[in-house]
This record gives C-alpha cells, sequence and structure tokens, in this order.
C-alpha cells in the first residue's frame, strides 16, 4: 500500500512515524505547504521508503493530481479543508481518511457519500483520537452490555510536566483547539439530543499518578454521531475533555473577553479578527514540543448478563516529537 500524509506538523509527523513502520505500507510521503519541514519530517519520523513533497492544499487541481498516485490518503490539515479534500478524493478515486474534529463539515462530507460510492473509494472522516479512537472504543464496550444506560468519554492530550499559566501545550492544530472550546457539545440527556456550551459541567476526575485530580468538561466535536447513532439505545451521553485544574476556567475569562469572535477588528490598519490573534498567540506560547501523555477513560453503566453493571476502560500513553 502507498500512503500519502497532507500536514507535516504535530499529528502528520506522527502519522508518518506509524505508517513508515507499517508492514503493509511500502511508500510513505508526507506533502506540507513548507517543503523544508516535510522534508524533515520524512528524514526524522520516516526511512528509506518515506519522501516529501510541497502541496497547497487549497490548489484543487494539483491535489487531486497528487492523490492519484497512492492507495491512502491521510488528512492532516486544518480540519475546515477536509470538505474540499473530500471532493477531491472522490476525483482522484483514492481512499482518504481525516482527524475530524467538526459536526458541520462531517456532515457536509457524509452528503457526497453516493460520489465516494460510484468512484469506488472509503471516505472515512473523524479518524483522529477523539472523535476516533475514543468513540471505537465506547462502541466496542457497548456491544458488552445488553443494554447501557448511560456512557460517558473522558479524554485529554497533556503535557508530561504542564507549564503555567494554561498548563496546556499544542498537540494538534490551534484551530481545532478553538473550535472545541467555542462550539456547541452535543450529547444525550434523558435519551434526548441537546446542545451544550463547551467549557460547562466542569468535574473532577482522578488518574493514578503522578496526574492525580485533573478536570473534564465538555467540548464541541468529540462524540461524533454517537448521539444520533444510540439516541433511542442510551439515555446519558456526553464526551469531555481532559485538563489540568483552572484550565476550563481560563479559557472561559478569556473567550468572554471576546477572544473567540471571528468579527473583523481593525488594529493599527491591519484587518484582522480577535480569534486568529488569539490562535497566533495560542501558536507561540503553548508550543513546546515536551512530551505530552494522552488520557483515556471510558464509562459505561447499564445491564449485563441480566445485572445492573459498570464497566469503564482506562488507558494513558506518551508520545515525544
Amino acid at each position: 500500500m502507498k500512503a500519502l500524509v497532507l500536514g507535516a506538523g504535530l499529528m502528520g509527523r506522527a502519522i508518518v512515524y506509524d505508517l513508515a513502520r507499517s508492514t503493509c505500507v511500502q511508500e510513505v510521503m508526507v506533502a506540507d505547504l513548507d517543503r523544508s519541514l516535510a522534508e524533515e519530517v520524512a528524514k526524522r519520523y520516516g526511512n528509506d521508503r518515506t519522501s516529501a513533497e510541497y502541496v497547497d492544499v487549497r490548489d484543487h487541481e494539483r491535489v487531486v493530481a497528487l492523490m492519484k498516485g497512492f492507495d491512502v490518503v491521510v488528512s492532516a490539515v486544518p480540519l475546515q479543508h477536509n470538505e474540499d479534500l473530500t471532493r477531491a478524493a472522490i476525483e482522484a478515486k483514492t481512499n482518504l481518511c481525516d482527524l475530524g474534529g467538526s459536526d458541520e463539515i462531517v456532515a457536509r462530507q457524509r452528503a457526497l457519500q453516493e460520489d465516494a460510492r460510484r468512484a469506488g473509494i472509503t471516505i472515512v472522516p473523524n479518524c483522529g483520537l477523539a472523535p476516533g479512537m475514543a468513540n471505537v472504543v465506547a462502541l466496542h464496550g457497548l456491544k458488552r452490555f445488553d443494554s447501557v444506560s448511560e456512557l460517558r468519554i473522558r479524554v485529554g492530550g497533556l503535557p508530561e510536566n504542564p507549564r503555567p499559566p494554561l498548563n496546556y501545550q499544542l498537540v494538534f492544530a490551534v484551530e481545532g483547539l478553538i473550535k472545541e472550546y467555542t462550539g456547541k457539545a452535543k450529547v444525550l440527556r434523558d435519551g434526548k439530543i441537546q446542545y451544550l456550551d463547551a467549557l460547562t459541567e466542569i468535574e473532577a476526575i482522578d488518574f493514578p499518578r503522578p496526574f492525580g485530580t485533573l478536570e473534564a468538561f465538555l467540548t464541541s466535536g468529540g462524540a461524533s454521531l454517537l448521539p444520533e447513532i444510540l439516541q433511542g439505545r442510551v439515555q446519558t451521553l456526553d464526551y469531555k475533555t481532559i485538563r489540568y485544574p483552572g484550565h476550563a476556567e481560563k479559557i472561559r475569562t478569556l473567550l468572554e473577553l471576546g477572544f473567540g469572535s471571528a468579527e473583523p477588528i481593525s488594529i493599527g490598519g491591519h484587518l484582522t479578527t480577535a480569534r486568529e490573534l488569539f490562535g497566533e498567540l495560542l501558536k507561540r506560547r503553548l508550543t513546546f514540543n515536551d512530551k505530552d501523555v494522552v488520557l483515556v477513560r471510558v464509562l459505561l453503566h447499564g445491564i449485563r448478563s441480566g445485572r445492573e453493571a459498570a464497566a469503564f476502560a482506562c488507558t494513558t500513553s506518551s508520545w515525544c516529537a
């Protein structure tokens, strides 16, 4: 299999690392707007079967031409490009998966299902950590119960050694992070789909040392399609992001000051938005390249073998770029 990775950033390099070591992958190419970065990632995280290329994912014709040489494309570029990349993959007749994160964009991708079927390809959005792996774990756990009344998913990517003031470092595109914090969280409450504000319903959550007591709060996108899929089968379902204590309140304060606004503002004669400024500041202040860890907890409560039961999956992993 030949694989193309679009994006040589924080997620792209991890994907290149795994694909280059997969026995079923004969060739890996990483393509990025920054050719030198793509070459660095190919050299550092790949092997002798890994190459680098320049691409601007906004150039539809160029992207289609590049995709045609591969069996599968993995998009690790900011989520706003995923719909256009889906259209490009259909035109190129190449399988595609992306890291997702936006319910609105995924809905538009799903509208292209018949086009993908006619092209004979598979498009799988939301293949990240959450949405992605955590959702698969949740559904796997669901199969072990006769019925489930409650499903709670808690996921966080955290720096192993937190630095103030936010005790966080960027591990994926800043646009996706801001989307998580400013969008609506889709949940099931009493069996009905509801949309709740992100950064709310803060709860304490305990993990083994060295983490101890952390916090978890609602964010958008992580549940993906689970509320629709499980409506009628599960009464309570929610997804929350895990952070070090105090993070949510600090971010909420910044957003209340207007840093999440997409309205144009003029600063010194230059037109921008507070959201763009916020994103740039986060990139400058939260890019440490320190070792990070992933915490995942999936809790299910329901009936198993005719008896009331609860079960949870809990995992940690680490990655150092």
